[in-house]
């Protein structure tokens, strides 16, 4: 409706578009709907009825000819003969593609005027391209035609078993390995369905491909095989409207965001926008092998720059061109990124911060960890997994974690996540006991010392003397 019209008259239109709409579902009924329904009110029964009785007619006469003939009829001429609550219930799924009032267009009213909204259900050339309902030939004669894929497809239909088969084999004489995830990033973006069952399948072959190390070279050179956006790019230029730039993607229900700045590409520093390959890499194995759904994933880079003087005379480069921004204006850029997530995803929506550098991994985590769901994989998922490690190999050494020395080449990321975590394993298991001067007890307390970030751990007696005690001093 235009903005040069009416407040009295917008909510006239807002009320026929509901009374129409409710109409539409009850035009295959025996009889109306109650005229106590909030959007009856106003509307005489026999003004419905009479709508009804002339739909229903019409319905009839175009059934019986042959200018509705096929499938698009079969749905109304198989309800033209039903009454009560038979016909409302097909008819729910016709007039309404078998939602709910979701929305609330049926409950409009004058006082409460709501736009109404058209449920579109992909079909034909569109489902062909949407990735995450192509099924390929994986689909059925009677889907073929309920979907108006006819002609579409050629006429063979294949099992999703024999497609795996055939695009495996097809993996498998590709050589490059950069042209292997190519082909499966392709296998993505046009049947989404298939790629997660082939990488499943084969997930010990497929992994290094979709994943390190071959998404290492991808990133170098994503300028040059860049074909599609697989996710959000979020820049400096996006300062100030980053909440609109996150309401752009199409899904709604976001429940993991994977996001970097490019600083720290694994070993290959500081990649840019071109970064993204990572995001996008670690969110196919959350569904491959976490199981979460694809539409719940949201691969985002934020392009603050790079200093990178390759890729800033790269003409294929897709981020900014300009030096890397620091200071405040960094800051302030994830602090509008962080407040637009929670607003517009809630506060239990996952952000795992990948690939920042160490100056900044570290503090974003520290900073957002009491207001956000955050995690940092280089920092905590590797330093789980080390520790899961460690405590396996204790049942061949022998002994607890305190009574072995560890020795952290490296003070980086996964070093430092590592010790933290190793550390704060042992402190949970050992119980320090708090004594006066005269070396009677005090109370028995968790004994946790450490230093945020340190090198070793050594025990030390009791000051007392008596020699029976162990603390644990970092």
């Amino acid at each position: 409706l235009s903005r040069d019209v009416s407040p009295d008259k917008r909510r006239r239109y807002h009320r026929v578009f509901a009374v129409r709409r409710t109409a539409l579902c009850w035009c295959f009924s025996s009889s109306p709907p109650p005229s106590g329904a909030p959007f009856m009110r106003g509307l005489r029964r026999s003004s419905l009825a009479r709508i009804a009785s002339t739909t229903r007619a019409a319905s009839a006469r175009q059934c019986s000819s042959s200018i509705l003939g096929g499938a698009r009829a079969a749905p109304y001429c198989t309800m033209a003969g039903r009454s009560g609550e038979e016909a409302d219930a097909a008819m729910a799924g016709v007039a309404t593609g078998g939602v709910e009032d979701a929305y609330g267009e049926d409950r409009a009213t004058e006082d409460q005027p709501v736009t109404p909204w058209a449920v579109c259900i992909a079909s034909g050339h569109s489902l062909l391209r949407d990735p995450r309902h192509n099924k390929g030939l994986s689909f059925t004669e009677k889907e073929r035609d309920a979907h108006y894929l006819r002609g579409l497809l050629p006429p063979v239909v294949l099992s999703q078993e024999l497609q795996e088969k055939r695009l495996l084999q097809n993996v498998r004489q590709l050589e490059v390995p950069l042209q292997r995830y190519m082909f499966l990033m392709d296998l993505q973006e046009r049947n989404e369905r298939l790629f997660y069952k082939l990488m499943i399948d084969n997930v010990e072959e497929l992994l290094p491909v979709v994943y390190t190390p071959t998404v290492g070279e991808a990133c170098q050179k994503y300028g040059s095989i860049f074909r599609r956006s697989q996710g959000l790019y979020i820049s400096l230029k996006d300062k100030g409207r980053v909440l609109e730039v996150l309401r752009n993607w199409p899904e709604k229900s976001i429940q993991v965001i994977v996001v970097t700045d490019g600083e720290r590409i694994l070993g290959l520093g500081d990649l840019g926008c071109q970064g993204m390959g990572i995001p996008v890499g670690k969110l196919a194995l959350y569904t491959a092998l976490g199981g979460v759904r694809p539409s719940a994933c949201l691969p985002i880079t934020i392009d603050v720059g790079t200093n990178n003087e390759e890729l800033l005379n790269d003409e294929f480069y897709i981020g900014l061109r300009q030096k890397r921004a620091t200071g405040q204006e960094y800051t302030e850029l994830l602090d509008e990124f962080m407040v637009a997530v929670k607003q517009n995803y809630g506060q239990k929506v996952l952000v795992q911060f990948e690939d920042f550098a160490n100056h900044n991994a570290f503090t974003l985590l520290e900073k957002y960890k009491a207001t956000h769901l955050v995690f940092n994989d280089d920092i905590q998922g590797t330093a789980a997994v080390v520790l899961a490690g460690l405590m396996a190999g204790l049942k061949f050494a022998g002994g607890t974690l305190a009574d072995h020395t560890f020795l952290f080449f490296g003070a980086g990321e996964a070093g430092t996540g590592i010790a933290e975590l190793v550390a704060l394993e042992i402190s949970m298991q050992v119980v320090g006991w708090f004594v006066n001067t005269s070396g009677c007890a005090l109370e028995s307390v968790l004994l946790i010392l450490l230093k945020k970030y340190f090198g070793c751990c050594v025990s030390v007696q009791d000051f007392t003397g008596r020699g029976s005690q162990k603390y644990l001093a970092c």
